[in-house]
């Protein structure tokens, strides 16, 4: 499988002066919506794990950083709704949107070539890495920036304590090999729990088994997959025991299982989990449960779910973004 060069031409149609707006109407901005912190955040991880981002690439970085420091309150947390006034819609908290903050965050602390970026995230990462949230997505977005910090800083404490905790929330597998999964449901984002494990278990201290975060990662692969494609956890989520559905499939559940793999695969060392890489491209491009594109090639966008009748044609951040992020694994074996 040859997998494209992923394209941020949608991105930059989907970004303006102040951040990334979140919806689209097939491939044009829905301006009414306004901006969320949450995709803001997913834009700022993809620019980042560029390895020689072009200056349009550099100066989205620069602009969603802006974006993600001005949402910060002095306390750590964040607002996630700015309106396309300028407005924020709601009052800062410790919601998802905390937690991909601090991955975005985390991610430029590790990756961005500019000095400057770096610097500046690490201050808003350090300030919102003393706070903490129940919630064990919330939490493993957190923890996985924490372990971007980490990357670059591995003496740095409350980072190292944040990706513990994350872990530590998360939960440690069940003995059921049926449902190792350490919750009873899976909802969104699922293979997040799973990576989370697998990279605090790398701490010199406090970090949790390996073995833990690989079965759980082991089963949640052998669960998505149908006649060998990836077919995801729909929208709707599954709960144990429960008649599994196929529809509505999110692109977020496939980019976090690349994700996921991807971080296995260098942790372990094993080109074994390459092959749920692969499967996750693959879903892009066509090898999924109705045998169909979830990408448009003309714009570079994503679409934003498959329904049992064919792509949702519209193309927001969220969707956009899971389809860059799944692509720049590709680079693994190109």
């Amino acid at each position: 499988m040859t997998a494209p060069a992923p394209s941020f031409a949608h991105l930059a149609r989907l970004s303006d002066d102040t951040g990334l707006f979140e919806h689209a109407r097939h491939a044009i901005v829905r301006r009414e919506h306004g901006y969320c912190t949450d995709d803001v955040a997913r834009g700022l991880v993809v620019v980042s794990r560029e390895p020689e981002p072009s200056d349009e690439l550099l100066r989205l970085a620069e602009r969603y950083l802006a974006f993600l420091t001005h949402a910060q309150d002095i306390d750590g947390a964040f607002h996630n709704r700015l309106g396309h006034d300028r407005r924020w819609a709601d009052e800062p908290g410790l919601g998802d949107w905390w937690g991909r903050a601090l991955w975005g965050l985390g991610t430029a602390v590790a990756r961005s070539p500019a000095p400057w970026v770096r610097e500046e995230a690490l201050m808003a990462f350090s300030r919102g890495a003393t706070r903490r949230a129940k919630a064990p997505h919330t939490m493993a977005f957190a923890g996985l920036g924490a372990a971007e910090v980490l990357r670059r800083h591995p003496g740095h404490v409350a980072a190292a304590s944040l990706l513990a905790d994350a872990a530590s929330t998360v939960g440690p597998a069940g003995s059921d090999p049926r449902w190792p999964w350490p919750r009873q449901e899976l909802t969104y984002a699922n293979a997040a729990l799973a990576e989370v494990v697998i990279a605090a278990s790398q701490l010199r201290e406090g970090g949790p088994p390996l073995y833990d975060g690989l079965r759980m990662l082991t089963w949640l692969h052998q669960a998505q997959l149908r006649d060998g494609r990836l077919s995801v956890v729909p929208a709707g989520g599954w709960r144990r025991g429960a008649v599994r559905l196929h529809h509505d499939q999110q692109p977020i559940e496939v980019a976090a299982f690349a994700d996921a793999c991807a971080t296995a695969a260098t942790v372990t060392g094993d080109p074994g989990w390459d092959a749920g890489v692969r499967q996750a491209v693959g879903w892009f491009l066509g090898d999924n449960d109705l045998g169909t594109p979830m990408w448009d090639p003309a714009t570079g966008g994503g679409y934003d779910g498959l329904t049992a009748h064919g792509p949702n044609l519209n193309q927001g951040a969220e969707s956009t973004l899971a389809l860059i992020s799944t692509l720049q694994h590709a680079r693994r074996w190109s």
